[in-house]
C-alpha cells in the first residue's frame, strides 16, 4: 500500500509540474484574438442573384450577339457591293484600279486580309478588349470588298477575263494576295498544331507556340506567301 502512495504521490508531483510549465496567455493578448476572430458583420453582401446570374451579366450575351451579326454583314453587303460595281461599273473600276502597278494592288490585298487575320489572333491574346474585334470586323468588310471587286471565287480566272478583258491582270494580282494570306495562315495552322502534338513541353520549339512568338512566326510565314507571289512570276502568269 505505501508502494501505491508513493506512485500516487509522484504521478501528482509531474502534473502539477506539467501544469505550471505551460504558459497562460496574457488577458490582452486573448481579448485581441477575440477581437479579430469575432466579425461584427458579413462583408459580402446579400445579392438576390445567383453566381450564374452574374457570370451571365458580366458575360453581356448581347455584345456578342451584335458582334456576330456584324460578321455576318461584313461578309455579305461587301462582297455583294464589290461584285456590283465590278459587273456594273468596270470602267469606273478600271479608271482607279489602272493607276495602281498590279504588284502594289497584291500588296494592298495581302496586307487587308493580313490585318483581318491579325485582328482574330490578338482578339484571341487580349481577350478582354473589344479593340481587336473591331479591327476584325472592318478589315473583313474591306477584304470582302476587294474580293467582290475582283470577283474572287475558285477559279476566278475566267471571271476576271470576261469582265475586266486585258486588264485582268489587276484584278487577278489582288486576287493572289487574298489567296496568299490564306494559304499564310493555312501554313502557320499546321505548324501551330504539329509543335502542340509533336514537340514535348520541355523542348525549346515550344516556344514557338507562345502569344507573341506565334504571331512573330505567322508574320514571317505570311511575308514568304506574299514574296512568292511578288517575286516568283505568279502574277505576270496570272
Amino acid at each position: 500500500m505505501e508502494q501505491f502512495d508513493d506512485a500516487d504521490g509522484a504521478e501528482s508531483c509531474r502534473s502539477e509540474a506539467t501544469d505550471s510549465a505551460v504558459v497562460q496567455p496574457h488577458p490582452d493578448e486573448a481579448t485581441a484574438v477575440n477581437k479579430v476572430s469575432a466579425h461584427p458583420e458579413a462583408t459580402i453582401p446579400d445579392s438576390e442573384y445567383s453566381l450564374a446570374e452574374i457570370e451571365q451579366r458580366r458575360a453581356r450575351p448581347v455584345r456578342w450577339v451584335i458582334f456576330a451579326l456584324a460578321i455576318l454583314l461584313a461578309i455579305v453587303i461587301p462582297y455583294g457591293y464589290g461584285r456590283s460595281l465590278a459587273i456594273n461599273h468596270t470602267q469606273g473600276v478600271l479608271h482607279y484600279a489602272s493607276v495602281l502597278d498590279p504588284r502594289g494592288i497584291a500588296l494592298i490585298a495581302w496586307t487587308v486580309t493580313v490585318l483581318t487575320f491579325m485582328g482574330i489572333g490578338m482578339s484571341i491574346i487580349e481577350s478582354s478588349s473589344w479593340f481587336w474585334r473591331v479591327v476584325f470586323v472592318l478589315g473583313l468588310a474591306a477584304e470582302q470588298l476587294i474580293a467582290g471587286l475582283c470577283l474572287l471565287k475558285m477559279n476566278f480566272w475566267y471571271s476576271t477575263f470576261v469582265v475586266y478583258q486585258h486588264q485582268a491582270i489587276l484584278a487577278n494580282a489582288a486576287n493572289l494576295g487574298i489567296i496568299a494570306a490564306g494559304l499564310g495562315v493555312a501554313v502557320f495552322a499546321v505548324i501551330f498544331v504539329a509543335i502542340l502534338v509533336c514537340v514535348r513541353k520541355d523542348s525549346p520549339w515550344n516556344t514557338l507556340t507562345h502569344s507573341w512568338s506565334a504571331l512573330s512566326m505567322f508574320f514571317i510565314i505570311e511575308l514568304i506567301a506574299i514574296a512568292i507571289v511578288l517575286f516568283g512570276g505568279l502574277i505576270t502568269a496570272a
